[in-house]
Order: structure tokens, then sequence, then C-alpha cells
């Protein structure tokens, strides 16, 4: 199978493999060079691992915390 590479270096994945993989939108792909070959296989990843690095924490109090979250809770039903 082929498929041709645009002006913006994307390209269609063959309908035959995105049946045969059971790709869809959104899925990842990882990209390998190996022994001059490209290698394209599906990123072992998990929907949890998505969101890695993406909030910021640190140094706090459960204590204050807690707090916070009873006055939010408050204040939704005033």
């Amino acid at each position: 199978m082929q498929s041709t590479i645009t002006s913006k270096f994307q390209t269609t994945i063959p309908k035959q493999i995105r049946e045969g993989l059971n790709l869809s939108v959104k899925d990842r792909l990882e990209w390998k060079i190996v022994n001059g070959k490209i290698i394209v296989v599906p990123a072992l990843e998990t929907k949890f691992l998505n969101y890695k690095n993406r909030i910021k924490t640190g140094p706090g109090s459960i204590s204050n915390d807690i707090q916070n979250a009873r006055d939010l809770r408050i204040e939704k039903f005033r």
C-alpha cells in the first residue's frame, strides 16, 4: 500500500490499516526508524497519561484544601 506526503508533511493511513489496527480519530502513533525503514505503531499510552505534566502542583496543606472545598460547597447553596 502507498500514500502520499502532502505539502504539510501529512499522510493518510489507508483504510485497511486503520480498520486492521482499530485506529480512530485522536489516536496517537509512534514513529521509529529501524534499519533505514519507517515503522509506525499505535502508541501505548493510557488516557490517564495524556494529562501528565498538565497540572502544576506544589506544597500544600490537606487541612486547608478540605476547608476550601467545604467553603466552596457552602457557597454553592447560598
